[in-house]
């Protein structure tokens, strides 16, 4: 298959290879009618991302994140008795999956699984990608670089760890105003124009010894005084992974092994796809099954806690998980590279059905994998949102009846 260009939203300038069918059931002819061969994943049809979510390690350049020699057991608790109300109606289970297009879904409650379901062809050891469910993954590398000691404060200057942004609309932005997407630095993010910033980005060429991300995004100007607007940036994701990387001196996903992937439990080696540079894309793209994703959400959960070792700063997560930034809609914000609920809980969530849900008051972690028909909008981000209203209810209602 011809090498292509992926523009996918947060993943552009990816190399599209011809992918490996080795252990695939189906022959050969047959997976290879059903890859994509279009340039932008927007413009897959749904029969492709149904093929190319399961394999973009395959299809495009990834860094392995390993895992470790043992992995974190899933005790089986009991089913969870759920009852799914969705704009007024009585939804069963199987209609929720079918509407959110659900690959795999995983819903703990104090570490123990209490549903477990898998569609599209998925089983428990299909990777799948997470699209911005990734910049999580990064937000939590900054907490970690803090407590090695590699970065010194969320106050820092993002020039001292990028020197190439001096002079650029980044000169005197922070990090923390990285991680709320507060930078006050003109973007669009809109994935449908192909001449958005989110379109354009990694379609530069390479400048030597510099991550191509920072290359567009030195060109960006200052529209608003850093710290006082809210914009989604993808592309201020990717520059708080150089940042961690410049400052750990080790790519973003060997960092990650070393920190959390190989000590956690999880129990396959996870994939993150990497741009034209060779450099991982933090904003996107990490591929891993969705009980690693759970897995991971246990560690939050855990208060990034590894057996007795810290991983991150105390109280990381109180602070990530909670409104950092507002963006106008009753009961929810941004944190550190989180949505949040005023209700405590939070979640990392990506394009096409992509997330992990976790609300630390009732020990709870959904974890989801996906295909919606569209890549976003509030349709089936509100009824993802009232399932896991339903999940909450129903701990709830177990707790009131003991």
């Amino acid at each position: 298959m011809k090498k292509l260009i992926l523009a996918m939203g947060a993943t552009l300038g990816l190399m599209l290879a011809a992918p490996s069918y080795a252990q695939d059931a189906a022959p050969a002819a047959e997976a290879e009618s059903q890859a994509p061969t279009e340039p932008n994943i927007l413009m897959w049809t749904q029969d492709e991302r149904d093929f190319g979510f399961r394999r973009m390690e395959e299809l495009t350049p990834a860094r392995t994140i390993s895992n470790g020699e043992t992995f974190r057991e899933l005790p089986r608790g009991d089913d969870l008795a759920l009852a799914i109300a969705i704009d007024g109606e009585s939804w069963t289970l199987d209609r929720y999956l079918e509407d959110q297009r659900t690959a795999g879904l995983v819903v703990l409650h104090n570490g123990a699984v209490r549903l477990e379901r898998y569609r599209l062809g998925a089983d428990v050891d299909t990777r799948w990608t997470s699209f911005s469910v990734a910049k999580s993954y990064t937000s939590t590398l900054v907490g970690a670089a803090i407590l090695d000691g590699h970065i010194g404060s969320l106050d820092d200057a993002v020039t001292t760890y990028i020197p190439e942004l001096a002079g650029s609309g980044y000169d005197g932005v922070t990090l923390r105003q990285l991680l709320t997407m507060t930078s006050g630095v003109r973007w669009n993010e809109d994935y449908t124009d192909p001449e958005s910033d989110v379109s354009l980005f990694n379609m530069v060429t390479p400048e030597p010894g510099i991550d191509p991300i920072v290359t567009y995004m030195r060109t960006l100007e200052r529209e608003a005084e850093p710290g006082t607007r809210w914009l989604y940036n993808t592309g201020e994701t990717n520059l708080i992974g150089v940042v961690v990387a410049n400052a750990v001196g080790m790519p973003l996903a060997d960092y990650l092994s070393q920190k959390i992937w190989s000590r956690a439990g999880m129990a396959q080696d996870g994939e993150w796809l990497v741009n034209a540079g060779g450099n991982e894309i933090a904003g996107c793209c990490i591929s891993a099954t969705v009980r690693d994703y759970a897995r991971f959400g246990l560690f939050v959960l855990d208060g990034g806690m590894i057996g007795d070792e810290r991983v991150v700063p105390e109280g990381w997560y109180e602070t990530a998980g909670s409104r950092q930034a507002d963006f106008g809609v009753p009961g929810r914000g941004y944190g550190y590279q989180w949505w949040t609920f005023d209700d405590g809980s939070f979640a990392a969530q990506g394009i096409f059905g992509q997330g992990i849900f976790i609300d630390p008051a009732r020990g709870l972690v959904i974890a989801s994998n996906g295909n919606w028909p569209i890549a976003s909008g509030p349709g089936p981000r509100e009824r993802r949102n009232a399932f896991y209203r339903a999940v909450q209810a129903a701990i709830d209602a177990e707790g009131a009846g003991e």
